[in-house]
């Protein structure tokens, strides 16, 4: 009989252990508590969940062409046990599977016989007999199977010995606490895994294992700061078990399974741990980095797993920071008190280190194996770190000032110079202009110096060509020119300033000024805007005094200290003018402001006669007193005054109509009236629009016409009459606005004609002009003074805009033919003038509406089409399309007009109606009509017929109605009557 200890197997327990064997006791396979872990975290394979270490002799997670990891140290755990091919097998399998594998092969085996038996021996009995040999030879491999389960179990029990002590020396290496890890703990473990013979998912486990440990070390901690120490070091077991088993690590490890971790927070882990050992590494790299080193940064970051944009950011920063090492100790330099010459050296040797280690990095990064080196090479910069924000960027520009000043200290810009401040300011990050304002301070101090240090020692004055010797000096230092030029005009400025600072200028300040003038190359427009500048303002401050005193006070004594200060400033005659000019425009301008407040128009012309009598008394004076003339002797103005009196005169006499002008002539008085002259070169003609200006002198013209009025208790008042010496100030005020005299006459006609159109509408109220009436406007003309030509101009207006009226009303009510239009262009009537676009053209289109509904069938193309447009004035084209869309519509209209009329029996209605067809047809050619009822369009034929029409007419018509020759040849001889019954059709009506 066959053991049944073969097929049966010890019932699998919840949490399975390793098979035990004869030889060995269970107690040996305990895993002992580690140093570090509490008794609680000791692995239990009775009390744990199922985990089940398996570790095969036969396999390694080495490479077989791999030297071994450790080879001079002897394997302290004895040569491997190798398990053969049948025992592997069984190692493979779990108790459940080897016991399902044990009744599989005996059933299988027992089957096979009896199929076999049955096939050759062709009887039941010999399948019997096959079935119990192949039986027994499956029932002999099971048991073969199950008696070599003591043996693989040891060996499991070996192997899970291994793994307890993989497990603590993981737990070993790895750095405690907060402690950070050291670079070489992955490759530590790897060959340490190696020299055990440990595969991967066994090594994996105990990763695993010594997680838990530490996730429930994290659970057990009650403080904040053991919570986060334990943390940090979950974070370093998660980074080094990547490192060991590579990519492997994401089956391998699965942490957001077992510890419902994201996937953010394993990358989390990855990333700070890099970070850390990366920046470690960086910690021996100085300013000296050459390109072994690079190249063992690059392939520590690969090791480490970390990212290229995460390296260069770390070395960015690495560089930053010794950068800022250098800057710092600039500052505390540089703000020191007791600095000294040479401690201000050691600020620009600082900056040269910054400069020179700038360099270096610029220069490995265009090596050509730029490729193998740390990421991150290039330009330093202090974005992100201590010195980038507004405060720190002070302490920047002061330390780009220092270096701007070495620079120039020798007194020239050399070329490396320049590229060392260039790069010092985009390391600083100034801005380009932040940048070129401190340069040019300092560069603009150094150019002084220079220059003062050239013109003491004469050489600038001994130079053949001043010009090329300035520029020469501003190429040393390669400073602006025109920047060059503001610092000569400034020089030149201070100089006039201390010069005039006694309130005149002496020859020899004259002199001196000329040769700086000469020696700086300064244009001369610039010395006299800056004399018109300074002693202009010294100048301005004696007018406004002068002019302050008033009309009283203009005395001697004033008229002294200006002519002193215009002539002992040295101000040419065009500069004095222009900065009296100013101040005396403010005073006019006060006048003109104050005239415009109040309320009548006689206050207002009062305030415009002060603003003369200053213009006389002070302004005039003021004037001859700049230009060195005396106004008590007859000056070259009055003469040129009556020249310009004289032409105007010829211009008046030569053209009649100006002279019934009388305001005109009566400010144009002659130079005896008038007496003295006023000045005419101060005015306002820049200060007020032209329109004010000319309101200005209507205002007073009209004061000059009317009188003075003067109100009188109980609302009555007295006009006063004035002489025509109003005229005169009338005059004066024309030349202090700026009036030119054609707009002095423009005044005075457009108040004429004012005066005279309100008057000649009075007389034309209903626009017939009659005899009397034009006596009558004559009478106005004489009396407002207004030449002929602009009265007739005045009453045609007013005749043409009554007409127009009248015609417009006219056409608009239908009450205006075509024959009556031209009856009034015959008499000289612009209609075009007088009857708008629109009115003409709706005349036009009732004209031809009445063409078209007149019942004689005529339409001459040429008087539609040519002249009714040409007598009215509008488009031939837009004439044409009005009457192609007026024809079209009554075309149709007429046809449906004369049925109508058919059957109401109204034959001679049928005729016309037929006729205004025939004219529209004229207009715009039709094809042949249709009718509902063709028995109507025969009779309306025969009506027509019996009209006696002409026979083009009749012609015409036949085909437009569509009339058969038979048809008509039969109405023709038919005596009126009808064939088919039409006769009797009529009667119906």
């Amino acid at each position: 009989m066959m053991n049944p200890s073969i097929l049966i197997t010890h019932p699998s327990s919840p949490h399975p252990t390793p098979l035990f064997s004869p030889f060995l006791h269970p107690t040996t396979l305990n895993f002992k508590p580690n140093s570090q872990t509490s008794l609680t975290e000791r692995p239990n394979f009775h009390h744990q969940p199922r985990h089940r270490y398996r570790i095969s002799a036969v396999r390694c997670s080495a490479s077989p062409t791999e030297p071994p990891a450790t080879s001079a140290t002897p394997n302290v755990f004895g040569v491997k046990k190798e398990l053969s091919g049948f025992q592997s097998l069984v190692d493979a399998m779990s108790p459940p599977v080897r016991l399902a594998s044990s009744v599989i092969v005996f059933a299988g085996a027992v089957a096979a016989g009896y199929g076999l038996g049955l096939r050759f021996g062709g009887s039941r009995s010999a399948g019997l007999g096959g079935a119990v040999a192949l039986g027994a030879a499956g029932a002999g491999a099971a048991y073969a199977l199950n008696s070599s389960v003591p043996e693989v179990a040891a060996n499991e029990a070996f192997n899970a010995e291994l793994c307890d002590i993989y497990c603590r020396y993981i737990s070993a290496v790895i750095p405690p606490g907060n402690e950070d890890l050291k670079g070489d703990e992955a490759e530590t473990i790897i060959k340490f895994k190696s020299a055990l013979g440990i595969d991967d998912p066994d090594a994996a486990a105990m990763h695993m294992e010594l997680g838990r440990r530490i996730f429930r070390q994290r659970l057990e901690t009650g403080d904040r700061d053991g919570d986060i120490e334990q943390r940090r070091a979950f974070q370093k077991l998660i980074y080094v078990s990547t490192l060991v088993f590579g990519e492997a690590s994401t089956f391998l490890l699965p942490w957001k399974r077992v510890f419902t971790f994201t996937e953010s927070q394993v990358e989390v882990a990855i990333r700070d741990n890099a970070q850390r050992l990366y920046a470690s590494k960086l910690k021996s790299v100085g300013r000296d980095v050459d390109e072994q080193q690079l190249v063992s940064l690059r392939d520590a970051q690969l090791r480490y797993r970390l990212s290229d944009e995460l390296a260069g950011d770390i070395f960015r920063e690495h560089t930053r920071k010794q950068v800022e090492e250098n800057i710092s100790a600039a500052l505390n330099t540089l703000k020191s008190r007791t600095r000294a010459a040479r401690e201000a050296r050691r600020v620009v040797e600082e900056l040269d280190k910054v400069l020179a280690f700038n360099n270096l990095l610029i220069s490995l990064r265009n090596h050509a194996d730029a490729s193998r080196f740390a990421c991150g090479l290039g330009p330093v910069s202090l974005l992100g770190g201590d010195y980038d924000g507004d405060r720190k960027m002070d302490d920047l520009k002061l330390l780009y000032r220092a270096y701007v000043t070495d620079a120039l200290s020798n007194g020239r810009m050399e070329e490396d110079k320049l590229a060392a401040l260039s790069q010092l300011r985009n390391i600083f990050g100034l801005g380009k202009r932040e940048a070129e304002t401190i340069t040019l301070d300092v560069t603009s101090k150094v150019y002084r110096k220079r220059l003062a240090q050239s013109v003491s020692s004469g050489n600038l004055e001994a130079a053949d060509s001043k010009a090329a010797f300035l520029q020469n000096l501003c190429e040393e230092l390669c400073f602006d020119t025109q920047k060059a030029i503001e610092i000569h005009e400034d020089i030149y400025r201070h100089k006039l300033q201390q010069a005039v600072s006694n309130g005149e200028l002496s020859e020899e300040d004259v002199k001196a000024l000329e040769r700086l003038q000469i020696m700086l190359c300064i244009p001369k427009q610039t010395v006299e805007a800056a004399h018109a500048d300074i002693c202009g303002s010294l100048f301005e401050k004696v007018v406004k005094e002068a002019i302050a005193a008033g009309v009283d006070g203009y005395d001697a004594e004033v008229k002294q200290s200006v002519r002193k200060a215009a002539y002992g400033l040295r101000l040419t005659r065009e500069v004095a003018i222009s900065i009296a000019s100013k101040a005396v425009r403010k005073i006019f301008i006060s006048y003109i402001q104050r005239s415009r407040a109040v309320g009548s128009r006689t206050e207002s012309a009062r305030e415009l006669k002060k603003m003369i009598a200053f213009n006389n008394l002070v302004v005039t004076e003021l004037v001859a007193d700049i230009k060195g003339e005396s106004s008590d002797t007859t000056s070259e103005e009055p003469v040129k005054e009556k020249e310009k009196e004289k032409e105007i005169e010829v211009e008046v006499e030569e053209d009649e109509e100006w002279e019934s002008l009388q305001s005109l002539r009566k400010a144009r008085p002659s130079t005896a009236k008038s007496g003295k002259p006023s000045q005419t070169e101060i005015t306002l003609k820049d200060d007020l629009p032209e329109r004010d200006r000319t309101d200005l002198y209507k205002t007073y013209l009209l004061y000059c016409l009317t009188g003075e009025v003067t109100r009188i208790p109980f609302g009555a008042q007295i006009t006063t009459k004035k002489d025509d010496s109003e005229y005169v100030l009338l005059n004066q005020l024309g030349g202090i606005l700026g009036l030119t005299d054609k707009e002095i006459v423009e005044v005075h006609r457009s108040l004429a004609e004012q005066a005279f159109r309100q008057q000649a509408e009075v007389i034309l109220a209903d626009g017939q002009l009659t005899k009397a009436r034009i006596e009558q406007l004559n009478e106005v003309q004489k009396q407002v003074g207004l030449p002929s030509q602009y009265a007739q101009k005045i009453i045609k207006s007013i005749t043409t805009t009554k007409m127009s009226a009248a015609l417009e009303t006219a056409v608009g009510r239908g009450r205006l033919s075509i024959k009556e239009i031209r009856e009034l262009k015959e008499a000289g009537v612009e209609l075009d003038v007088m009857i708008s676009v629109s009115l003409r053209e709706s005349l036009f289109k009732k004209t031809v509406d009445e063409i078209f509904s007149s019942g004689t069938g005529e339409f001459d193309k040429d008087e539609v089409y040519q002249k009714i447009p040409q007598d009215l004035n509008i488009s031939t084209e837009k004439a044409r399309g009005v009457v192609h869309e007026l024809a079209r519509s009554r075309l149709s209209n007429s046809l449906i007009q004369a049925v109508s009329l058919l059957r109401q029996r109204n034959n001679s209605g049928v005729v016309s109606s037929l006729n205004d067809l025939l004219a529209c047809d004229k207009a715009v050619p039709s094809t042949a009509l249709s009718w509902e009822v063709p028995e109507e369009l025969a009779d309306l034929f025969l009506i027509y017929l019996k009209s006696d029409p002409a026979p083009e007419k009749l012609a015409r018509l036949q085909y437009l109605l569509d009339i058969s020759e038979s048809t008509a040849e039969a109405l023709r001889t038919g005596d009126g009557s009808l064939p088919n019954g039409a006769e009797e059709e009529e009667f119906v009506f």
